[in-house]
């Protein structure tokens, strides 16, 4: 398949990656830096602004570390100071000081818009990468590995709404929850789907004077079945997050409408917030991926498309970024043998991500409160939560590795350099 070069040296091997989100962004780069020559496919025309602050923490902070993302990141943080439920009438019901928690985290905990990840994502990727916009991907080939000796199997393709295949060596479906890649390869997306019985939207919007009243504070409604968090952020700024508990298993096909009919019932500065609903506003179902293989000739799922752990079991981000370092490792320290480096990123990382998609399904009722009582239990939690051993003791398995140290990569110390590949060093 690959022909060696006049300097019999076989040329770099070829990747398409698909999804230019946390996951695909990283992979790509690490790629990239192992030696390959790698085209990032992405169906949206430009980076997304649309997204929800997240808390970015465990396996994916050493990620940060290793391969020199970390610096891009903290320059886009936005810490606070506490998390505050408020009632319909923004009274405080319930309040965690950070303080108490972040001492345990030792300096490795971040406070991040989504979109602010991907985007220093994009300022750490290697110039090498091709990344092509407004490139969807309705169909996918997976490929064939060598059978035996001088067989070179047949490549994967990724193909386009205008017909186009782009062949590779190797194919990584990075592009999310509801994967083209994952839907051509391994079969329609309802039978890998758990979906978790919740709506979720975020945006930002514009508005000093909500911003200024939210201060270093997060704050969360402490409603009923249905959700909105705020923060505000520099210049003005307030990132906003909405999740309700229903039975609907698909998106609203107005979400904007849906979201302000929904929530002005809240009170507080909800219906406020409510008008500025953007038209683009991310909203999705709240799901799981749970996908028996992760491999199938040339072509492997990686991040939400192999293991999405929904959006309030939390960690999201951060194993999307561990999971890319995992592949690009499983994959190096295997050479040429592509099946054994994809069956050892599987075998190891397999474990680590299904141990947070097992918490996330037990824990998405202390989010949104069913009822009256499961409200009462949430309140004593955070109250018991301000101080003291149970503090400590909450905290320090919060921010332990988040089980990354069963699986842990076998990585050297740091990554090359971004623009460095393999091949050019010693």
């Amino acid at each position: 398949m690959v022909a060696p070069t006049d300097h019999g040296q076989p040329p770099r091997r070829r990747a398409v990656v698909v999804g230019a989100g946390i996951c695909g962004l990283a992979v790509a780069g690490l790629l990239d830096r192992a030696g390959w020559r790698v085209r990032l496919l992405e169906r949206a025309e430009g980076p997304r602004g649309a997204g929800y602050m997240i808390d970015f923490f465990g396996p994916g902070f050493g990620t940060a570390e290793r391969i020199g993302l970390l610096p891009g990141l903290r320059r886009r943080s936005a810490p606070y100071d506490a998390v505050r439920y408020v009632d319909s009438r923004g009274r405080t019901t319930a309040t965690l000081r950070m303080e108490a928690l972040l001492g345990a985290a030792g300096g490795r905990y971040l406070g991040i818009l989504r979109p602010d990840i991907e985007a220093a994502l994009r300022e750490w990727l290697p110039p090498g990468v091709e990344v092509v916009q407004g490139a969807r991907v309705v169909g996918a080939e997976p490929g064939r590995l060598p059978a035996r000796a001088g067989d070179a199997g047949v490549p994967a393709a990724a193909v386009l709404t205008d017909g186009t295949r782009i062949e590779a060596e190797l194919l990584v479906g990075a592009d999310g929850i509801h994967s083209a890649v994952r839907r051509a390869v391994f079969g329609p997306e309802d039978g890998f789907l758990l979906r978790l019985g919740f709506h979720a939207a975020g945006f930002v919007f514009s508005d000093p004077p909500i911003a200024a009243r939210l201060g270093r504070d997060v704050a969360l409604t402490d409603s009923l079945r249905r959700q909105v968090g705020l923060y505000g952020l520099p210049g003005g700024r307030v990132a906003a997050f909405a999740v309700e508990a229903t039975g609907e298993p698909a998106a609203p096909r107005d979400p904007r409408a849906a979201l302000r009919e929904r929530y002005r019932g809240l009170g507080w500065m909800v219906p406020e917030v409510m008008g500025h609903v953007p038209d683009d506003v991310y909203y999705d179902v709240v799901a799981q991926a749970l996908v028996p293989r992760w491999h199938h000739g040339r072509t492997v799922l990686a991040g939400d498309a192999a293991h999405a752990v929904s959006l309030l079991a939390g960690q999201g981000a951060s194993l999307a970024l561990a999971g890319a370092e995992v592949l690009a490792e499983r994959l190096g320290a295997h050479g040429q043998d592509l099946g054994a480096g994809l069956a050892a990123y599987e075998r190891d990382w397999r474990p680590v991500v299904g141990r947070h998609q097992a918490a996330g399904r037990r824990s998405a009722a202390f989010f949104v409160p069913p009822g009256p009582l499961s409200r009462w239990a949430r309140r004593h939690a955070v109250r018991a939560l301000r101080g003291g051993p149970l503090s400590r003791l909450v905290a320090h398995a919060a921010f332990a590795t988040g089980g990354w140290r069963s699986g842990a990569p076998r990585c050297p110390p740091t990554w090359p350099a971004a623009g460095a590949r393999a091949t050019d060093r010693a």
